[in-house]
């Protein structure tokens, strides 16, 4: 409780110094700065301009958590584990400094093609791709993009359509807002085609870093096996008044088709170990494989707004999904049932989850407070299914995030604090993969983050 009396204090702080920065900030000093740093990261004509940041973050948790790259990554609260005295194992607070999301990226400009703009773009920080590479340098985005009068083609890797950067958290943790908001980056051919206010984009896209789980475990092959690329069809209006407010809205929806196994092995006697005559003799197991090709599709729906006043802006968003695991968020399938009993062949059951979220901020350079909050909930198959699961949260009813933060900016140097207070309720799992019984778990993460851009 005293956790939850603290995140309130500060929120209520936070909310007061909302209200003195609208009132107190220079517009005309906004603009000034900020058309500085426009003029300064403008690309040459031709070539390729570099940027990027140094960034550095002290990480504190009140316990242990699930979460990649030694925690820097956080998705939810580690459950209770007891020990033998009925004492919670991971009731143990912990802290980590790391450097892993410095970035660089490279902006590159070029003659035309095709009667098209043309330029290409590349990003990669030290973040590592699995566990046991951090601190390496990865590939996070590399596109080409043509772009005609109205029409934009980009090929290569970029965020994935339901994750909307023009309207995404701008949080200061490197989830941004994940497991309640879609974080996938994906190889991709994306279309964009502009009717005035209104934007359609049509995307073809594969797996690489954020891959489906399996039987074999996390892995792009069950997309690739399926031979249909995930698509996904996204529509967006965006207009600006003469006062400069700023309104959005958009919507779209996503199809993907696994092919979770190739073959499946019956087992008609089980390998085993008899003594003849004082000795061991060995017998392998005498197996069948038969050939299978079963699939599991699922559809995804997402929605977004965001409205931009002379000094705050406000963003919402909500996803829907059938089989939400590759994109960093609660859900999955599993085996519904057995199809026949002497090959083994089995269909599958998505495990299904929605998240909703919404943020403010302010829209000032140099001091600027910003409130994220989130919940997403586990919604379980729509029939019964019999397992094994291939999920993530498979044990988790719902979760809810409240995070306020703070950002100083000097020029170049900024210096940003948050809060991040996680909650996921742990429970028991049915036979359609509802949970029940839940007991919530929380845990506190302070962050301070230190940014030098270039």
């Amino acid at each position: 409780m005293n956790m939850r009396k603290h995140l309130y204090l500060f929120c209520c702080l936070l909310m007061v110094s909302f209200v003195l920065q609208a009132q107190t900030s220079d517009p005309k000093a906004q603009a000034k700065e900020s058309k500085a740093i426009e003029k300064e990261k403008k690309s040459p004509l031709f070539g390729i301009a570099f940027s990027g940041f140094v960034k550095t973050d002290l990480i504190f948790d009140s316990r242990q958590t699930i979460a990649s790259r030694e925690g820097h990554f956080l998705l939810f609260p580690e459950n209770e584990k007891l020990d033998a005295d009925g004492n919670d194992i991971y009731a143990k607070a912990n802290f980590n400094i790391l450097s892993i999301q410095t970035r660089l990226a490279g902006s590159i400009t070029g003659p035309d093609a095709l009667g098209a703009k043309t330029s290409g773009y590349i990003e990669a920080e030290f973040f590592g791709n699995i566990n046991p590479n951090i601190n390496t340098f990865r590939l996070r985005h590399a596109w080409i993009k043509l772009a005609w009068l109205k029409t934009e083609l980009l090929v290569g890797q970029w965020w994935h359509p339901m994750f909307v950067p023009e309207c995404s958290p701008a949080t200061v943790s490197f989830n941004t807002g994940a497991p309640f908001v879609v974080f996938s980056r994906n190889p991709q051919i994306k279309l964009t085609r502009s009717f005035g206010k209104l934007k359609l984009a049509l995307t073809f896209l594969s797996q690489i870093d954020f891959t489906s789980d399996g039987p074999d475990g996390p892995s792009p092959k069950y997309l690739r096996n399926s031979v249909l690329p995930e698509s996904d069809l996204q529509i967006q209006f965006a207009t600006r008044s003469e006062k400069g407010i700023e309104f959005m809205i958009g919507a779209g929806i996503n199809y993907q088709m696994l092919t979770p196994r190739l073959s499946t092995t019956v087992t008609f006697i089980p390998a085993m170990d008899t003594v003849i005559n004082g000795k061991v003799v060995h017998n392998d197991a005498v197996t069948a494989t038969y050939k299978t090709g079963t699939k599991s599709s699922a559809m995804a729906y997402n929605l977004y707004s965001k409205l931009v006043l002379k000094h705050v802006t406000m963003k919402v968003g909500g996803e829907y999904g059938g089989n939400n695991n590759a994109y960093t968020m609660l859900g999955g399938f599993a085996v519904k049932s057995v199809t026949d009993v002497d090959k083994n062949l089995v269909d599958y059951a998505n495990i299904r989850s929605f998240s909703a979220w919404a943020e403010i901020h302010t829209n000032s350079i140099r001091w600027q407070p910003g409130l994220f909050l989130a919940y997403g909930k586990n919604l379980g198959a729509a029939e019964d299914v019999k397992g094994p699961y291939y999920v993530r949260g498979g044990n988790i009813d719902y979760a809810y995030r409240i995070s306020p933060r703070l950002i100083f900016n000097v020029n170049k140097f900024r210096l940003a604090g948050e809060l991040e207070y996680t909650v996921a309720a742990y429970g028991k799992t049915n036979n359609k993969g509802i949970v029940y019984d839940t007991k919530e778990i929380g845990n506190l993460r302070i962050l301070i983050g230190a940014f030098y851009f270039f």
